[in-house]
């Protein structure tokens, strides 16, 4: 047995046990997101984007999901760039400007630690815009560190819901000799999402609703061109 393997299954076990109050309540609200066809926009910086990223135009995902990507927060341009970016207060209205977000539509922010300031603020305009706000973050780092910009909240204080990835501080599951390692946030995430939106697909289906699913494009006989059309003039990135 592999010590990450043991790790990881311990991991999801206590993120079902953490968040079995939670998970109900974004379920509901990712079912309705469904039936009526509001868009769920995503938003993540550095590692915690690729949680969101997870959702968007996959085989088996949802179609109305828009993952709020720009190159400024993403690795890609920049590793040391982003890390840095992501602490800067008054980009969050920048980035929001640029896609088309109904009221009734909701947002699943992502941070592990909760105190950068553009994960804050995005939380914060999508509250002020009334839409509904959940966090997936880590609890115990978040209570630990103070937010990058002084008199702001954190992330979990802001949510409508907070799902805890039950990451310890420094995220790793492991520690080898002196340091830690075994990085979790980004399982953990990907766990939750797909759990959260593979329910909500099931009671959608359950009430009958023509489920907005893509599938593979490397399967012969099937497309996704209606699910294009549909969505192409509301989410930025398709």
């Amino acid at each position: 047995m592999y010590d990450y393997h043991t790790a990881s299954i311990e991991l999801f076990d206590k993120i079902i046990r953490k968040n079995k109050n939670i998970f109900p309540k974004v379920i509901s609200c990712f079912t309705n997101a469904i039936i009526n066809d509001y868009l769920i926009h995503t938003f993540g910086t550095g590692h915690s984007h690729m949680i969101g990223l997870e959702l968007f135009v996959r085989a088996g995902g949802l179609g109305n999901i828009n993952a709020m990507l720009d190159s400024i927060v993403m690795t890609s341009e920049g590793a040391r760039r982003s890390g840095s970016i992501e602490r800067i207060s008054g980009l969050a209205e920048i980035i929001w400007d640029q896609h088309k977000i109904s009221k009734k539509d909701m947002f699943i922010v992502i941070s592990n630690s909760g105190r950068n300031a553009l994960p804050i603020e995005m939380a914060q305009i999508a509250k002020k815009n009334g839409n509904k706000v959940i966090a997936i973050t880590s609890i115990e780092q978040s209570k630990k560190y103070p937010t990058r910009i002084k008199g702001q909240k954190k992330l979990y204080e802001i949510a409508d819901l907070v799902i805890d990835n039950c990451v310890p501080p420094g995220d790793g599951l492991l520690n080898i000799g002196n340091d830690v390692t075994g990085a979790a946030s980004t399982i953990g995430g990907c766990f939750i999402v797909n759990l959260i939106a593979s329910e909500s697909i099931k009671k959608a289906h359950n009430q009958g609703i023509k489920l907005p699913i893509y599938f593979s494009q490397n399967i012969d006989g099937f497309d996704n061109e209606s699910l294009y059309k549909k969505y192409k003039k509301r989410i930025k990135h398709l």
